[in-house]
């Protein structure tokens, strides 16, 4: 496979001459499953909006098809990737069938009105998100695990190569998480989806991804197969914890082992 998504020599950080990410380099291949894992603050979030253009990059190089992403108008970017931010509760009372549709105004011609493929688009995306029951409702009164169903329903509609998804599973309880991941497989899967998922839960993304990125609150970086990066050695020094490892089947597990937790030495 070859890659979809290059990263070289990255650098970036809000404030000189203090990095949050710091001299990064990896590649992600094209319907490949990466999971982003670290501490709080230590770029995940950053290194979206720098994939996404939602931040200007300062040193080094992104390439997003090849090209590079400062190559990329708005909405030639739009036809290439997808992004699923952290879930949120509108303020407008947009319905489902809105939302989704509102990933189509990159395709829309000269008349800026929806086109039958649009819809067709945005129905499909329904379908498969298992959403498209309640696709008159508003937003705002779907349940946490529905709303995400949406925004991921969002970013099929767009029909990019690319879906970036910041902490997909966030506030949702252990059903829906299993419930956005099985889905997320299943577009990479069938769909040929290239999937860079943010996550907080290094057991659940190790379940379903192919690769991970480790990033330490220090500027250090792990990159590579599931079963080469996460190790307890390697979680416990990027997050700063002691981590005990087991394993279930062919899986490792990690939890993490605080001052006052119950445990066995």
């Amino acid at each position: 496979m070859s890659a979809i998504i290059e990263i070289e020599n990255l650098s970036f950080g809000y404030t000189t001459p203090q990095k949050i990410l710091n001299d990064i380099s990896f590649e992600v291949e094209k319907g490949s499953f990466l999971a982003i894992a670290g501490p709080n603050g230590a770029g995940k979030s950053t290194l979206l909006n720098l994939l996404c253009a939602n931040l200007r990059l300062k040193t080094g190089k992104i390439r997003i098809g090849g090209k590079s992403v400062k190559s990329y108008s708005a909405k030639a970017l739009a036809k290439k990737l997808a992004v699923v931010r952290q879930e949120f509760v509108p303020v407008f009372g947009f319905s489902v069938i809105d939302t989704v549709m509102m990933a189509r105004t990159a395709y829309f011609g000269q008349s800026g009105f929806a086109t039958k493929a649009d819809i067709e688009q945005a129905e499909d995306a329904l379908r498969e998100t298992d959403t498209i029951n309640f696709a008159s409702r508003p937003l705002d009164q779907l349940s946490g695990g529905e709303r995400q169903r949406v925004f991921i329903a969002r970013a099929i509609a767009q029909n990019t190569d690319i879906l970036l998804l910041d902490e997909p599973t966030s506030h949702l309880d252990l059903k829906h998480q299993a419930g956005i991941y099985d889905l997320l497989k299943q577009m990479q899967l069938e769909k040929g989806k290239t999937i860079v998922a943010v996550s907080h839960d290094v057991n659940l993304a190790a379940q379903y991804a192919d690769s991970a990125l480790l990033l330490a609150s220090d500027g250090d970086y792990h990159i590579g197969r599931i079963e080469e990066v996460f190790s307890s050695r390697q979680i416990a020094q990027a997050f700063g914890v002691r981590v005990f490892e087991a394993e279930i089947g062919t899986r490792k597990i990690f939890l993490p082992i605080g001052k006052f937790a119950k445990h066995n030495e």
